[in-house]
């Protein structure tokens, strides 16, 4: 269905809203608020009834109601003062006030026809859009076109699970299919700033699958990538492809947003600038970078309370920052809870916000909580490397170690370059700590520590690993490198902070750490 009011419309097939041809970027949730508000215009709408559509009947603060109200209002080009659409009626509800009219859904081209293609420049929406093109099958045989066409499709998916990012949808990127259009051109034609292309060539029981994320703005590749696969089970296969892409292409899209924000003067930042600017301090795991995330972390809330990323960002920094032993954790534990409960009542299906609620509830010592805000979170983004590996070290500090390890093992397969790549090797050697697997622990501490040699994590592995090992001069190296990483660390700080849920791991543990000399 779309509807067309002012100069904006609403698609609710494509789940797309557009001023004047514009995308405009929306919230899911808010999407949702202004589709009910709109298909129920000739009455108002309680409170208790958007809250039992939208938040589904969960416990809703006025402030998160508001804010979403507001939210709507700046999307549909309306505010609180004029309410010229959205209309606030007194101790009753709301109401979608404007002119509508109400037409069918959008309607694909016919197989065989050329489908118009808009001309016009479109400009770029608040939020990075992306564009992922029809992948060319080069294997020369026509029948062949499902399976460049499913990759295609099942990224374009996937990527429209990232809500934070702007996802063309396929039957805008699909009409470019078969034609020589150069990139810039459809950046220009979608109004994207990042679009995704690739080849499949299939030859006999083998296929290779090519496929690179460029910065059209700029004009460089910011990542790319082959595959080659035996095709036992092509449905598979094209289900592992798109796995390895998607999570190869998230972090890239957040490294280059990143870089983006750090070029804009100070006082122009949104609460999305200051997001990624966070993140590029969260992924470099030292003291002040970490707390240089958190100050801008506080700054994005304070623009947008009800801002659930930033929100369950903040919580996951706060704990890591304790769990490092560079903040008291009594002390923190609160104020990261606190952050990671007002994330998922902003935004139940932001994966952020479950993953910091997650990690606070580890050091709540509410094993079954994080495990499930973990499983949920990996529902919600099943690409998503950085739960991965922190469902992973909850496994380990919950006493499944196998399970544990194949969770961090699982981060690393499906985020090789990922800028938290040493936190999954060191959630790796832990596991294989407490399998009693101390050469790979050993194996493992290191290779993270080549990425970041100042991550904790690694330090305390390896000087355990080194201890149980039986080597002295490993053990003394290891120390003394732990040491200058975490210089109050001690037997007693590890027994009271780290959760560790099965007393025999935790005596293994501070076993390994006596033997290496900390006292």
């Amino acid at each position: 269905m779309q509807f067309l009011f002012r100069d904006h419309l609403l698609d609710t097939d494509l789940r797309e809203l557009s001023r004047e041809q514009v995308p405009v970027a929306v919230e899911p949730q808010v999407f949702d608020l202004v589709v009910h508000l709109m298909q129920n215009r000739d009455r108002v709408v309680s409170k208790d009834e958007l809250i039992d559509k939208i938040w589904h009947g969960r416990s809703v603060s006025e402030s998160t109601l508001t804010s979403r109200i507001n939210a709507a209002r700046k999307a549909v080009g309306d505010s609180g003062a004029s309410q010229a659409l959205i209309r606030t009626i007194s101790r009753k509800g709301f109401r979608f006030v404007g002119d509508v009219e109400a037409k069918g859904g959008a309607v694909a081209p016919e197989h065989g026809r050329t489908a118009w293609v808009p001309h016009a420049a479109l400009a770029l929406p608040e939020r990075p859009a992306i564009a992922v093109l029809p992948f060319t099958n080069m294997s020369g045989e026509a029948e062949q076109d499902y399976f460049s066409d499913g990759i295609s499709e099942d990224i374009i998916t996937a990527l429209s699970k990232l809500r934070w990012f702007f996802v063309v949808a396929r039957n805008s990127s699909f009409v470019y299919k078969g034609r020589a259009v150069h990139i810039r051109e459809v950046a220009h034609e979608l109004g994207v700033r990042y679009v995704v292309e690739g080849s499949v060539r299939r030859s006999g029981d083998r296929v290779r699958i090519s496929a690179q994320l460029n910065d059209v703005s700029s004009g460089s590749h910011l990542w790319a990538e082959r595959y080659d696969r035996e095709l036992a089970d092509i449905f598979s296969v094209q289900d592992e492809i798109t796995e390895a892409i998607v999570a190869a292409i998230e972090p890239q899209l957040y490294a280059a947003e990143s870089f983006r924000a750090q070029q804009k003067p100070p006082g122009s930042l949104d609460a999305w600038d200051l997001v990624m600017r966070a993140l590029s301090h969260h992924w470099r795991i030292t003291r002040e970078d970490n707390a240089a995330a958190q100050g801008l972390l506080e700054k994005a809330v304070a623009i947008d309370p009800a801002y659930g990323k930033a929100l369950g960002l903040l919580a996951t920094s706060h704990i890591f920052g304790a769990h490092m032993g560079w903040a008291d954790m009594a002390a923190t534990v609160p104020i990261a809870e606190r952050a990671a409960l007002a994330a998922v009542e902003a935004d139940r299906e932001d994966a952020w916000a479950h993953h910091g609620l997650a990690y606070t509830y580890l050091f709540r010592r509410r094993f079954d909580d994080a495990l499930a805000e973990f499983e949920l979170a990996l529902q919600l983004n099943p690409n998503f490397a950085m739960a991965h590996a922190f469902y992973g070290v909850t496994l380990c500090y919950a006493g499944r170690w196998q399970d544990g390890d194949a969770a961090a093992r699982r981060a690393l397969r499906l985020s090789p370059r990922d800028p938290l790549a040493a936190i999954y090797c060191g959630v790796a050697a832990y596991a294989r700590f407490v399998g009693h697997d101390y050469e790979g622990a050993v194996q493992m501490a290191r290779e993270s520590m080549r990425q970041r040699c100042d991550f904790v994590g690694a330090h305390r592995v390896l000087t355990a690993a080194a201890g149980m090992s039986g080597d002295p001069a490993l053990a003394a190296s290891a120390l003394d490198g732990l040491r200058r990483a975490q210089p109050a660390v001690s037997l007693a700080w590890i027994t009271r902070e780290l959760p560790m849920l099965r007393d025999e791991d935790r005596a293994h543990y501070l076993e390994g750490l006596r033997r290496a000399g900390l006292k």
